[in-house]
């Protein structure tokens, strides 16, 4: 399954710093045949310590853990969304992107000088996703005006998409996402069809830097006013210490660990961060294992059997006949599959079974 996350933010906020770190976290490309060898995507796997517990059981000659894309995307200006700076390309990569993870300074630093003068992380998220919003208003003001006179005609998906947008065309006007208006699901599937901006589920990536001053540690208004905002949108977000995070990568094991407490840094950022972008794009993993590999797999949140089968092969998928599951950590548990069975911890489950995250599956097909 191929889901990208879009890196976004205004220029010198450590953006393509990040976008290093998380590069230099990359997988084999080779296991991922959906993934495209582009200097601006980086292919990242997803942390799982349940993936590393059934490779040690299995004793497995291979471990594949499960990935998801980020795609630098060019530094956004004010302006972008009539075309300035890159602004129409920026636009363009955003929206072939699935989910957006916006980029925000907090440090302060002489030597890294900010785009418009001052450290301020609420007026550059305003900035960015103001752009957003009009770029969205543009394209779907245009879009309804075109479905008010063909829709006329009764095409049932025209209608569909009209009486949508006459629910976000206002909301963008206001200056508020197309996110921000309640749909049913079956509104929210016309609206995928829209690829809107605003639409796009959106994680606030807040990087610190080490030895500066940070907006959340000095704790005025800045970032009380940051807090608010991120509270009040009911928004995911993350910490992360971009730089620090691209030098550690060049260390292992305990150096790293001890390097991490001596810079005051708590959590792997950028563990924190694929973690995040993993949820936002609401995906979970399901595990095969055996001596040859052990393997996360990617799926959406609420498939069936069926579905998550065709992750492997299509045949899963179209011939399938059942499926045995058991959770990671009672199959740990049991020591073995052939433990688990001979103390019926196995289940055979079928076609309308939905699969948990952390399931561990073999597929049975005809």
């Amino acid at each position: 399954m191929s889901l990208s996350i879009g890196i976004v933010g205004l220029p010198n906020v450590g953006k393509s710093t990040l976008f290093n770190a998380l590069t230099r976290k990359g997988v084999l490309i080779a296991n991922y045949p959906f993934a495209t060898i582009d200097p601006s995507v980086g292919v990242v796997a997803v942390p799982d310590f349940r993936l590393d517990r059934l490779s040690q059981m299995s004793k497995s000659e291979k471990t594949v853990p499960a990935a998801v894309e980020f795609v630098d995307i060019a530094g956004l200006v004010k302006g972008a969304s009539e075309g300035e700076g890159l602004g129409n390309q920026f636009l363009t990569n955003i929206r072939e992107t699935d989910a957006i993870a916006e980029v925000v300074r907090l440090f302060e630093d002489d030597d890294i000088h900010h785009v418009h003068g001052d450290v301020d992380p609420l007026r550059d998220i305003e900035v960015i996703n103001l752009e957003l919003v009009l770029a969205d208003e543009e394209t779907a003001s245009k879009r309804l005006e075109r479905l008010e006179r063909d829709a006329k005609g009764g095409d049932k998906q025209l209608v569909a998409e009209r009486d949508v947008l006459r629910k976000i065309v206002p909301a963008l006007k206001s200056g508020k996402a197309a996110r921000t208006v309640a749909l049913d699901e079956k509104e929210l599937e016309v609206v995928k069809g829209l690829h809107l901006l605003t639409s796009k589920p959106l994680l606030y990536v807040l990087n610190r830097k080490s030895g500066a001053v940070n907006i959340d540690a000095e704790g005025g208004e800045r970032w009380k006013s940051l807090e608010r905002f991120i509270d009040a949108d009911k928004a995911q977000s993350v910490f992360v210490d971009a730089g620090v995070e691209n030098d550690l990568n060049d260390m292992q094991g305990d150096e790293k660990n001890e390097f991490r407490r001596e810079l005051g840094v708590s959590s792997d950022g950028i563990d924190d961060l694929i973690k995040g972008g993993y949820r936002l794009l609401d995906l979970i993993s399901f595990f095969t294992t055996g001596e040859k590999e052990t393997r996360a797999w990617t799926i959406k949140r609420g498939a069936t059997a069926p579905e998550a089968g065709a992750a492997i092969h299509g045949d899963f998928r179209d011939k399938f006949i059942r499926a045995q599951v058991i959770q990671w950590d009672k199959l740990l548990e049991a020591g073995s599959w052939a433990s688990a069975r001979e103390k019926g911890w196995v289940r055979t489950e079928g076609k309308e079974y939905v699969v948990q995250d952390g399931d561990v599956m073999e597929f049975f097909h005809s």
